[in-house]
């Protein structure tokens, strides 16, 4: 049997080759191939490393339980294989309380923990700023966004706004890009993105951001967090929504403050002034009315 000082000396250039083969992992190697990251960059938002992370070490634990089970099921093949000359069942056992016992406490640990560490972290993304520098509210629609910069008024008079059309194909099904909802966002601010529908269920998906929201008619959900990156990044409903739910796609565009402010002044330039979230609400009208109304009034 070896000693253990040569035990020691045989692990050694395991190490060192599991060291060197781990560092020369590049960035999307490191994040588990995962869209949001670039080689000497920073992520895309403060909070991208944070769900890579978890993605990534959730996997190597499935991994390392997978080798594990795969491992004990090929022994149990091979040594408790039939030999030449057995005949007939081998012994049965009717249970064995040590082994049901961990194969009954490990997957509880597993599942205790995975949720531990996904709740944590859903907490910590979900944290909502108490007085982000942007705030913008989101609106869904069959098929397209719509995208209001609010303003300090409580009414939101002095708030911009973008109304977007829907995803239009070429004969050859490419997209104009040109024609997207373009979603601008300053760079290492805090942003707090309101998010509300106007008629089904949709979700807000920012893909390099690795993190969506659902957005349900009558329930307002919200997303906070910090552009770290400059870019333009890609969009789109991930909750299917419709006919041409895959043609609901829109653009993001994270630029300096400079760019920022100056986006908004060609908005406010244009006319796009003024609060639009409730005046274009798909289901606005009570059954039984003509006109849009917040009590019995306009009943026929």
């Amino acid at each position: 049997m070896p000693s253990k000082r040569r035990l020691r000396w045989a692990a050694l250039p395991l190490g060192v080759v599991a060291a060197v083969a781990l560092a020369g992992c590049t960035t999307a190697e490191q994040h588990g191939y995962l869209p949001g990251f670039v080689e000497g960059g920073p992520a895309t938002t403060n909070q991208t490393e944070r769900v890579s992370s978890l993605w990534v070490n959730s996997w190597i634990v499935l991994l390392a339980v997978g080798v594990i089970t795969w491992g004990l099921m090929g022994w149990a093949a091979i040594a408790y294989r039939r030999r030449k000359g057995q005949t007939g069942l081998p012994v049965q056992m009717r249970y064995n309380m040590p082994i049901e016992i961990f194969y009954t406490i490990v997957p509880l640990i597993l599942v205790v923990g995975m949720f531990f560490f996904t709740a944590r972290d859903q907490e910590e993304i979900e944290t909502k700023w108490d007085n982000p520098d942007v705030e913008i509210t989101a609106i869904a629609k069959q098929w397209a966004w719509d995208f209001q910069y609010n303003g300090e008024e409580e009414d939101n008079s002095d708030a911009v706004w973008t109304m977007g059309i829907q995803a239009q194909p070429n004969a050859n099904g490419d997209i104009d890009q040109s024609q997207l909802p373009t979603l601008v966002l300053p760079v290492d601010k805090k942003v707090t993105i309101n998010l509300q529908s106007r008629d089904v269920i949709h979700s807000f998906w920012i893909i390099d951001f690795l993190y969506k929201k659902d957005m349900y008619i009558g329930k307002d959900n919200s997303w906070s967090f910090i552009p770290t990156r400059e870019g333009e990044y890609k969009g789109k409903c991930a909750e299917l929504c419709g006919e041409y739910h895959s043609m609901m796609l829109f653009n993001v565009k994270v630029v300096s403050q400079a760019e920022y402010d100056a986006y908004l002044d060609s908005l406010e330039e244009k006319g796009n002034t003024g609060d639009i979230t409730d005046e274009y609400d798909r289901l606005s009208n009570y059954p039984g009315t003509t006109e849009k109304t917040d009590s019995t009034e306009g009943e026929e």
